[in-house]
């Protein structure tokens, strides 16, 4: 492969695979906790698209993600663009008589938000949020993201890591981070490519509806919810929520049991498939109580199918100079703090490395202690998190009216049993917390 410097006092060359919001926020992370004795690393982003991109609805950035966020600059960048809509709580309906069961709260004791400094959260879309982080990226100059690269080929030896792209090129570093998802290159031509990902059995149906006017008044047409709902039906839950300042629009994620898939891969719904996909969603929830769920279903645009693939519990994180990091490692059904997680993962692994890069770099020691550090720190929290994960599905699965009223009552037994362990997790700030090592 050839030697690459690996000097001190020379600034470490880091490959990223992975352009999405795990590979920036990874990225930034490292930018922000490089040891200020040491310079600043050379970071590479490779993106297998033409250019920076997201598939996906709108996501929920809880406190602990905000806090991070605002950490690494980003969240300044996404509140100067006037994106997301603020969201003090997530509501949970019954489908079936339109009356709130319970709620997700983020307002916090005096009604500030969590933490301190105090978050609430924000219901962002995918999109937003990633031009939000690339505007943070675009102020590093140690930063540089290449488009339109696949990788067809990675090599490892005790110099560092090379990268093979399918026009040819060759380009080295000193450690690769895979932030490519849940199809991850890294994972499964070098790190554990016997590790395959898995189709959960439910998929996201999700589109954007503008809201409906009421004629007699000129106003928008009145929510049961007040930022987002959750509504829980037998064959499914779907989630109306804002996701803009102006309140004009509504995210409509359908999250259903479908046992069958066309691909892994997320897609838009295009003309017979789109009205198919439609009809199907009317049909699940089909008895709502409250006449907004039919009209936003009715109305959403841009109908895209999103099957959740995850991988199997544990599995192999690392190699000697490769780390896995966010879904390419630990992808798990959606549970609300997904997102957060993604963004922890990314802080803790850059200051493992910085410690490393601040001090027993210089004595010899192997970068694999900073990836060792990172796991002992991380496993037990991941692990915790994918078990959680496994109710979503059992929830999302179809039920018997009967199995339905059993669910009204146990959710909101649940929500209240786990919300101080919930809000353990959302006050968190892992850029300060002890590191073990």
């Amino acid at each position: 492969m050839g030697d690459i410097s690996t000097s001190p006092q020379s600034p470490l060359t880091i490959l990223i695979l992975g352009g999405g919001i795990a590979g920036l926020t990874t990225a930034l992370s490292l930018t922000k906790f490089s040891p200020p004795n040491s310079p600043s690393p050379i970071i590479k982003i490779f993106e297998i698209r033409p250019q920076p991109a997201t598939i996906g609805g709108a996501v929920n950035l809880t406190p602990n993600a905000l806090r991070l966020l605002s950490h690494l600059g980003a969240l300044q960048e996404i509140e100067a663009a006037g994106y997301g809509a603020p969201c003090p709580a997530v509501e949970v309906f019954d489908l079936y008589t339109g009356s709130k069961i319970a709620e997700s709260d983020f307002r916090g004791p005096d009604g500030e938000g969590l933490g301190s400094p105090p978050f609430s959260a924000l219901r962002i879309t995918r999109g937003e949020a990633l031009e939000g982080v690339l505007a943070a990226i675009a102020k590093h100059a140690n930063i540089s993201m290449m488009c339109g690269k696949k990788t067809i080929g990675i090599h490892e030896d005790e110099q560092g890591v090379e990268l093979e792209f399918d026009n040819g090129e060759r380009v080295k570093g000193d450690v690769l981070i895979g932030c490519d998802g849940i199809h991850s290159v890294a994972r499964l031509k070098h790190v554990e490519p016997e590790r395959k990902s898995e189709y959960s059995g439910i998929c996201n149906a999700f589109g954007f509806a503008p809201r409906r006017r009421v004629s007699t008044t000129g106003g928008f047409e009145d929510t049961h919810f007040e930022v987002s709902g959750m509504n829980f039906g037998r064959r499914g839950i779907l989630l109306t929520s804002f996701h803009n300042r102006e309140q004009d629009s509504i995210y409509v994620g359908a999250l259903m049991q479908v046992p069958e898939i066309a691909s892994r891969d997320g897609w838009k719904a295009k003309g017979a498939d789109a009205e198919k996909t439609r009809q199907e969603i009317l049909e699940r929830y089909d008895g709502a109580a409250n006449p907004l769920i039919r009209h936003v279903i009715e109305d959403a645009r841009d109908l895209y199918l999103w099957p959740v693939f995850t991988l199997s519990k544990g599995g192999k994180w690392a190699t000697e100079r490769t780390m896995l990091i966010g879904d390419s490692a630990h992808a798990m059904p959606p549970q609300g703090e997904s997102t957060g997680i993604v963004f922890e993962d990314g802080v803790l692994f850059a200051r493992c490395l910085a410690k490393w890069m601040g001090g027993r770099r210089a004595e010899g020691a192997p970068v694999k202690e900073a990836f060792d550090a990172y796991e002992r720190l991380r496993r037990a929290r991941i692990d915790t998190a994918w078990d959680e994960s496994q109710s979503v599905v059992k929830t999302v699965r179809d039920t018997p009216w009967w199995g339905h009223k059993i669910k009204m009552n146990i959710v909101p037994w649940y929500l209240w049993w786990t919300r101080s362990y919930r809000e353990k997790h959302f006050v968190e700030d892992v850029t300060t917390c002890e590191l073990g090592y």
